[in-house]
């Protein structure tokens, strides 16, 4: 494939998923991993760390349910009952030491989490959850997590969230949430 040919891919496939990383590419794309880096370098575009932090520095709805620093994963998008995006790299503590493989509950976790902080409410709450652990995570991997509110019920006090994670492309857990939103306290006083 002829380099113009191959960078213009690059770029597009970049800008699809701004969390793809060099050694993905260099597989997608049958080069070295040097290649990869003087292409993103040639087309201005910066490293998987330096992506993550620009992602993260875009302005985006404040969580309101819970806070922030009890978040599993760092949210690089949010809006509010509808969708947000969290990343979660695993490492050491997250792992059995025998395998290398993460531990469910940080992928649970992290999906729980990220479930309760698209929800636009001071006080939520996870009612029930149906998980499906599709593939075992293992150390230094990156965990996407998607959230999507799929319903909101006003009366019930309650929503639906969907959140998938993937590694790279690839679905690795997927689970449906049933959100409890408490409503709003009333206080006296005039407050």
């Amino acid at each position: 494939m002829p380099k113009r040919q191959r960078q213009q891919q690059l770029a597009r496939e970049i800008e699809d998923n701004p969390f793809v990383t060099d050694e993905e590419l260099t597989r997608k794309f049958k080069v070295s991993i040097q290649t990869i880096r003087l292409d993103r370098l040639e087309l201005g575009i910066p490293e998987l760390r330096e992506r993550m932090k620009l992602m993260a520095e875009r302005s985006y709805d404040q969580v309101q349910s819970m806070p922030l620093h009890e978040v599993i994963g760092d949210i690089i998008d949010l809006q509010l009952d509808k969708s947000g995006i969290s990343i979660f790299e695993i490492r050491e503590e997250h792992v059995f030491s025998r395998t290398q493989i993460a531990r469910g509950h940080h992928i649970f976790a992290q999906a729980n989490s990220l479930a309760i902080a698209v929800i636009n409410n001071e006080k939520a709450l996870t009612a029930s959850a149906d998980l499906r652990f599709i593939r075992p995570v293992r150390l230094l991997e990156k965990c996407i997590a998607k959230a999507y509110v799929r319903s909101i019920s006003g009366q019930k006090g309650k929503a639906k969230v969907e959140v998938f994670t993937y590694v790279g492309e690839e679905m690795v857990f997927q689970g449906h949430f049933l959100i409890y939103r408490f409503a709003k306290e009333i206080t006296d006083g005039g407050e």
